[in-house]
């Protein structure tokens, strides 16, 4: 008696077309209303500014202005409005930009001798470096407070500039990149002769953009964006920044939509335009600064 085995017969391609054509609308629709929850916002923000005063404190609210209006930006931009928004602009790029390029060079100072060179306790000085990352910004308001008082910056950009420009998570970034770097480049460089000062400023940081260039602009919006700690430190209205700014256009009696939102544009404009600009330098930067040894 002989047995005959069943085989089962392969999927044919048209019968699984429709699977993954089910799973690619699935995908889809996921992702696209995940994009307009996060899109949706900006979106409102954007074409609120453009409201009128009534209009903007309307319920409900509407997402097309009738009447298209400028009136929101006319208020906020043309000069003796009272509202010195571009004084807060130019004093949140300038103190931002500034405190960038700070991050930046004490970041990586700190972060190269981390990573090439060895020394005793090395390890312990980055675990603690590390570890201050674990602190909460707002249990350090109150001491940078008293120091800044003390060096007599209070109303005063240096207030918004000096007291971040020490950056742990920029010691850890830099730190993770320069470990990435092929060390051979550098004893190439040391066998001719070089310095451990020229190898970092000619061999290391010039291949280190991409790092550098994230952590800048990292740094940039941390400053840009920051509310809390300039509203402690800048009391005059022609040395505050943007968002402390802003916050000035609402009272307890009544909240001025329209400009807040045209105001929130105005100060989204540089970022986007950074994120644009750096975009490339960012996704390499990143993908390079991974977490090792």
């Amino acid at each position: 008696m002989t047995t005959v085995e069943k085989v089962d017969s392969p999927v044919s391609a048209t019968e699984s077309r429709p699977v993954s054509r089910r799973a690619t609308i699935a995908r889809v629709v996921i992702l696209g209303s995940i994009a307009i929850a996060f899109i949706s916002p900006i979106i409102f923000m954007v074409v609120t500014s453009f409201k009128t005063r009534a209009e903007a404190a309307g319920i409900p609210p509407t997402w097309i202005p009738n009447p298209f209006s400028l009136q929101a930006y006319e208020s906020i931009l043309a000069p003796g409005t009272g509202t010195p928004v571009l004084q807060w602009f130019a004093n949140s790029m300038i103190a931002a930009a500034l405190n960038a390029a700070l991050v930046v060079i004490t970041a990586s100072l700190a972060a190269y001798p981390l990573a090439r060179m060895h020394f005793r306790g090395k390890n312990v000085v980055f675990a603690v470096i590390v570890a201050t990352l674990l602190v909460p910004p707002v249990i350090l308001v109150i001491p940078n407070y008293l120091i800044v008082s003390e060096l007599g910056w209070l109303n005063s950009l240096l207030a918004v500039i000096v007291p971040t420009a020490a950056s742990a998570f920029g010691v850890f970034f830099m730190r993770q990149f320069f470990i990435s770097l092929p060390v051979e480049l550098e004893e190439a460089a040391r066998l001719d002769g070089a310095n451990r000062f020229i190898i970092f400023t000619r061999v290391v940081l010039p291949l280190a953009k991409p790092a550098l260039a994230t952590l800048a602009l990292l740094a940039f919006l941390g400053n840009w964006n920051d509310f809390l700690w300039p509203v402690y430190v800048l009391f005059s209205p022609e040395v505050q920044t943007l968002p402390a700014g802003l916050s000035t256009l609402q009272s307890a009696n009544a909240v001025r939509y329209d400009l807040l939102m045209a105001g929130a544009v105005v100060a989204s404009v540089p970022v986007l335009a950074l994120f644009v600009f750096l975009q490339r330098f960012i996704i390499e930067g990143v993908s390079r600064s991974g977490v090792k040894g």
